[in-house]
């Protein structure tokens, strides 16, 4: 018997994503990519429930390549117009601190809070990565806010510009990224624009134009990664 000589090639494993979205029609823009496996988890809304179903499908020791937050955003540029694509690479709070006769002070303004403090930098949460250089080629990057109320009347708009000058607001985004830091997972966050944070208005809203372009950018980024 001939023994052929054979070059060793390593095998290239899938990659392992994690797809976290608040409602279940955000998690369908998912699409299947090859040479990738794709595990949902829809968190309902929020930050607290976003936190709590990350954490405890973490716990379980599931290990991922990468995270990713995909969803719907509201706009506070005129720049950034719904059906959008964008692409946060900083978060924070922005309602988290104290109400004072003076204005709104967050908890480092107010002294509760260390800005530097793991894993905040400059009261921020950033997101790092190869992952997200490569995202940025396709889509424009952002700096975002996560709320508990989403903001709906002019008072409210004026104060959150003034202070964090955002580009786009979502209810969970801070919170995808304070885990995903904490545990050291590569992340990145993919969000669409429905609406413009204005004095509310439903019947300005594009849903259904967000998610759609959500779910093909999403496709063209997962595209590019590996």
């Amino acid at each position: 018997m001939v023994l052929l000589n054979q070059t060793l090639y390593p095998v290239k494993m899938p990659l392992k994503i994690l797809a976290v979205a608040a409602t279940s029609a955000e998690a369908d823009c998912l699409t299947i990519i090859p040479g990738m496996e794709l595990f949902p988890v829809v968190t309902g809304i929020g930050s607290v429930a976003t936190a709590w179903a990350m954490t405890k499908h973490l716990s379980s020791g599931l290990v991922y390549d990468l995270a990713i937050n995909i969803g719907i955003a509201g706009s506070y540029s005129n720049e950034i117009q719904p059906g959008d694509v964008v692409l946060p690479v900083s978060d924070c709070f922005a309602d988290a601190g104290i109400e004072t006769k003076s204005g709104f002070l967050t908890l480092a303004e107010a002294g509760l809070q260390d800005p530097d403090a793991f894993p905040f930098k400059a009261g921020r949460l950033n997101s790092e990565n190869r992952f997200v250089s490569q995202a940025a080629r396709l889509l424009r990057t952002v700096h975002a806010i996560t709320v508990n109320s989403a903001t709906g009347s002019e008072s409210r708009i004026k104060m959150i510009t003034q202070k964090y000058k955002p580009d786009i607001e979502t209810m969970e985004g801070a919170a995808f990224f304070y885990i995903c830091i904490s545990e050291n997972i590569p992340f990145l966050a993919i969000r669409s624009i429905s609406n413009k944070v204005e004095p509310r208005d439903r019947e300005k809203w594009k849903i259904g134009l967000a998610l759609e372009n959500l779910s093909v950018k999403l496709k063209e980024v997962l595209l590019t990664l590996g």
